[in-house]
């Protein structure tokens, strides 16, 4: 706080010797007046020293300092708006249910129109209406949905301010609620895809124990045959839980390696073709001159496994399933072509979801674990490429894999 300055020394006796001066010449010129008017000199000393003294005295009260007073404040401006406009979560100022201030983003979540009025038109939420409405401030934050959007999630909190305003927070909580439901999710999934498989063990090993199983070969060999097939369906499942697990916990490491994909798509189609006991030459190849790209050679061959592996098993038989991999727009474009029944568009946007499967009857019938795509997603997304899928019902389907090209001169 600013107080005014008290004067010096030097001057309080310049201030002093000024009203002694006053003093005297009030005197002179008071006794000498009474003199020349006549008065006795007794009478005129004494009224020059009264007209002296007077003098004096007022000298001294003119000259007293004045009281030390504050220095008025300097109105400063209101920084509330730069204040919550620098806050990453939705905020809003009520005061008698009207909206006194917003934040960027609680503009962008109700509109700049509808954040200049009263707060019920702008919230259009019950449950956030009457938590507003309520006297009492949230002890913990309260989750609501539907605000904004219907599948977003939001915790919200109501805090008392100075003069009757309350500040309303809103958190968007839906990637955590979307990344707990999928982990839900995917337990719940995989937790029936291996209960399938044990319980036909299991149910199969009992009957051998009965006995009468034992004796005819042919029905022993069966259920030996069945166990097995559904014995390496649980493996093929961990397999695929396994990798893409840690495809995931690499997905922020883009491989460095350089690789040209021609001879990583004639290897993997090699592979196939020997494995197949009839149709090997369904699997036609079309590769042009391409640049290398930065990939995961492991990786790159689990793609094409998983992506032409499904083209066998959902194409048409005996049509053929086309591989080819050429350069457009400056980026090397894989596009694995079939011939099959086709997908609808409803199921396109969910394919690369965990244990979504489009005909789990018939995925099950082929050996799909329902994980193939998934790999695929996450195998391209560590790559930086884009995963694209287009199917037309009678006609088949098209997934392309464009990868960023890269240069020699760019890996130094």
């Amino acid at each position: 706080m600013k107080y005014e300055a008290l004067p010096s020394t030097g001057q309080e006796s310049a201030m002093s010797d000024r009203r002694g001066a006053h003093a005297v010449l009030a005197f002179a010129m008071v006794a000498g007046a009474a003199w020349l008017l006549a008065a006795p000199l007794a009478a005129s000393l004494v009224v020059g020293v009264g007209a002296a003294f007077f003098t004096w005295i007022a000298g001294a009260a003119s000259g007293e300092p004045a009281a030390l007073v504050p220095a008025p404040v300097v109105d400063l401006p209101d920084r509330t708006q730069e204040v919550i406009d620098a806050v990453d979560d939705a905020l809003l100022i009520i005061e008698r249910q009207r909206i006194t201030y917003a934040n960027h983003a609680a503009r962008r979540l109700f509109g700049a129109e509808r954040v200049e009025g009263d707060y019920r038109l702008a919230l259009r939420h019950p449950v956030a209406a009457d938590l507003i409405a309520s006297d009492r401030e949230t002890g913990d934050p309260v989750e609501i949905a539907g605000l904004g959007d219907a599948d977003r999630r939001w915790v919200m909190s109501v805090r008392h301010v100075e003069g009757g305003a309350k500040l309303v927070t809103l958190r968007d909580r839906t990637d955590s609620w979307i990344a707990e439901r999928m982990r839900v999710d995917f337990v719940a999934n995989a937790s029936h895809e291996l209960r399938t498989p044990l319980a036909t063990i299991l149910g199969f090993i009992e009957t051998l124990n009965e006995g009468r199983a034992v004796e005819d070969t042919a029905i022993r060999q069966r259920f030996l045959g069945i166990m097995m097939g559904e014995a390496k369906r649980m493996q093929q499942l961990v397999d695929d839980l396994i990798s893409l697990s840690r495809i995931e916990a690499d997905r922020f490491s883009v491989p460095q390696t350089p690789l040209a994909l021609g001879p990583v798509i004639e290897e993997v189609a090699g592979v196939i073709r020997s494995g197949l006991r009839e149709g090997g030459d369904r699997i036609e190849l079309a590769i042009e001159s391409a640049p290398e790209v930065r990939a995961d050679r492991v990786q790159i061959g689990q793609l094409l496994h998983n992506l032409i592996g499904n083209a066998i098993k959902y194409g048409r038989p005996a049509t053929p399933i086309r591989v080819a991999l050429d350069q457009a727009q400056g980026r090397v474009r894989l596009r694995i072509i079939d011939q099959g029944e086709g997908i609808s568009p409803e199921h396109l946007p969910r394919l690369t979801e965990r244990f979504y499967r489009v005909d789990a009857g018939r995925s099950r019938s082929v050996g799909g674990t329902g994980l193939g795509l998934a790999i695929v997603k996450h195998i391209a997304e560590r790559h930086r490429a884009a995963l694209d899928i287009e199917s037309k019902v009678g006609v088949g389907t098209t997934v392309t894999v464009t990868f960023p090209v890269i240069s020699r001169e760019s890996l130094s």
